[in-house]
């Protein structure tokens, strides 16, 4: 149990303003979902270190913090402002600033689907939400989500009826404007029998505030649908993002699930799946890049509850500078999950020596006709073919070729080195030479090494490495 601390009474004393105020319209049944949630992150309070699921990962900056409930803001950025963000003049698109939806930054739909704001949706037809809302994303052990249920009413709500296709995609912007604010937005997407869709949900900030995001997004693939949702996080480097994304599938359907995430200074994502009905397909992507002293920590669960399903994780991380990157995986085989296909990749590169990466591939398996591996890496880029590409004139410290060079590592081919020249200006004759006696290095695949292990060979001075901070474990139960 976590120790309750004045920043979650102010929190507490927060809601309760709250309801007694602009939530005190909501049907009976929102309210005991709220009223439940608040019961239960009081009784949790913010989690520690000390806790397992919390031990590489503190939420001091975010429990000591100081953070106003954000209102609807005085000003509105323009279109042009948030055009970057934008997928395109094409396609559907809802968007959300300080947490509040904004009626003339977004477009309209069809009439054939719903997409408008939770606040609307529970006002126009309660049932439809009610039937899925908070029925996914657990609130027992995890007081993120039980603070995100205490203020569940804005959001998006993504409808799809049955047997329908959506040629575009539907994007769902969320915008941070103002300084010292807290969001607690609830995304709920819902497809119907066999319908299809595209979503892209991204978070974003127009200047470099301080601020924390606590969301959480409950996806329902029905039987033979299929949803591609990409989740883009690219938050202040001063924010806090906490999130969860829960999907539920039905008999035959298809997730495909990427989520990318390069902002925020402390970053939170638990990602889970549960797989209900036979048949199910489910592809879980992830990738982080982070620099400086970002820390970003990913749980996955992968839940096979049916039999005859297959998923497919793989989970990336580049860090450079001080950063920190966090994984745990989890994938459970339930009893009679037979014929469950199941794989977990984790690879992390690790750009600076003081970059540091935790890894724990975990699987536990309850049936016995099964297919199901994981495997992690931790390591630095190749140092053979960082010494490649130096000696052919491609400089390594800080400059932009510096960082050409590492990007260019991973391949380490000829090309790849002949693109680099085709747009750089040409070293001198005595900067290709290196030096005398040096016998040019073969190309190398560039690949993730543990510390300690697959130490450089072959002819030629090779450079000396030191190593980064990395941790692997792994579980099998």
């Amino acid at each position: 149990m976590a120790v309750k601390t004045g920043s979650v009474e102010r929190l507490v004393g927060s809601y309760h303003a709250w309801a007694a105020n602009g939530a005190s319209r909501a049907p009976a049944w929102l309210k005991d979902l709220r009223a439940g949630g608040i019961a239960r992150f009081s009784e949790l309070g913010f989690p520690n270190m000390k806790q397992e699921a919390w031990r590489f990962t503190s939420v001091a900056p975010i429990a000591d913090g100081t953070f106003a409930l954000a209102h609807p803001p005085a000003r509105l950025p323009s279109l042009a402002e948030i055009q970057p963000l934008l997928l395109g003049d094409s396609g559907h698109r809802l968007v959300f600033v300080n947490g509040f939806y904004q009626r003339s930054l977004s477009t309209a739909v069809a009439d054939t689907v719903r997409v408008q704001s939770l606040a609307d949706a529970l006002a126009e037809d309660p049932d439809a939400v009610r039937a899925h809302l908070c029925r996914y994303a657990a609130t027992q052990d995890r007081p993120f989500c039980a603070l995100n249920t205490a203020f569940v009413g804005e959001g998006a709500f993504v409808h799809i009826p049955a047997r329908v296709s959506l040629a575009d995609p539907i994007q769902l912007l969320f915008i941070v404007t103002g300084e010292n604010l807290v969001m607690h937005p609830r995304n709920l997407v819902v497809l119907e029998r066999e319908a299809r869709a595209s979503i892209v949900e991204t978070y974003a900030s127009l200047h470099h505030a301080r601020y924390w995001t606590n969301t959480v997004t409950e996806v329902v693939a029905g039987d033979a649908a299929r949803v591609d949702y990409h989740r883009v996080q690219r938050e202040s480097p001063r924010a806090y993002h906490v999130a969860a994304t829960e999907t539920h599938q039905g008999r035959d359907s298809t997730v495909n699930l990427h989520t990318v995430a390069f902002g925020a200074a402390l970053a939170r994502h638990d990602l889970g799946s549960v797989m209900a009905g036979p048949g199910g397909t489910l592809i879980l992507n992830g990738l982080y890049l982070l620099a400086g002293e970002q820390h970003a920590d990913h749980h996955t669960t992968i839940d096979h509850a049916a039999d005859h399903c297959q998923s497919h994780e793989y989970f990336n991380g580049v860090l450079d500078e001080k950063s920190r990157g966090v994984f745990t995986g989890r994938i459970i085989v339930r009893p009679g999950a037979q014929k469950t296909d199941s794989k977990q990749t984790n690879n992390n590169l690790l750009l600076s020596a003081d970059a540091h990466a935790d890894s724990q591939p975990q699987l536990e398996i309850y049936a016995d006709d099964v297919k199901c591996t994981h495997g992690s890496t931790v390591g630095p880029l190749d140092p053979r073919a960082l010494f490649y590409l130096r000696s052919r004139g491609v400089g390594e410290d800080g400059s932009s070729a510096g960082w050409k060079s590492r990007r260019c590592a991973r391949s380490s081919t000829p090309s790849c080195a002949a693109a680099w020249r085709d747009n750089e200006p040409r070293p001198s004759r005595s900067r290709r030479a290196v030096s005398a006696g040096h016998p040019r290095p073969q190309p190398q695949s560039a690949e993730l090494q543990a510390p300690g292990r697959g130490e450089p060979q072959g002819g030629g001075q090779q450079p000396a490495v030191r190593r980064p901070h990395a941790t692997v474990r792994a579980g099998r139960r």
